[in-house]
């Protein structure tokens, strides 16, 4: 049994941060060409970016109406990731097709 001895004080110190800070966001454009199939474009914005069939229409139309179309916003590394992803596979069946990242 442990004696209880009131002239130790014991004291809690805890630190609590004010301001949590998130990571700059990035967006990831796809921008239009006059030779990257818009099937092809479909096809990257459902494997690469888990889009929908009709998001990804969507997107690929912006792309070849506005000649850019956002696929999503990531942090950095993903955005990185991500566009690096699309320009092997675009360079592996043959396409110029264009993939850039921004800051949000």
């Amino acid at each position: 049994m442990s004696e209880y001895s009131p002239e130790i004080k014991e004291e809690v110190i805890s630190e609590t941060r004010e301001e949590i800070v998130e990571p700059p966001m990035f967006k990831v454009l796809l921008h239009n060409d006059n030779y990257t199939t818009m099937e092809f474009v479909v096809e990257i914005l459902m494997f690469v970016f888990r889009k929908l069939p009709e998001a990804a229409v969507k997107i690929m139309l912006d792309v070849h109406h506005e000649g850019i179309g956002v696929c999503g916003v990531y942090a950095y590394e993903i955005s990185e990731t991500k566009v690096n992803e699309v320009h092997a596979l675009a360079k592996q069946h043959g396409f110029p097709l264009k993939c850039t990242m921004e800051k949000e």
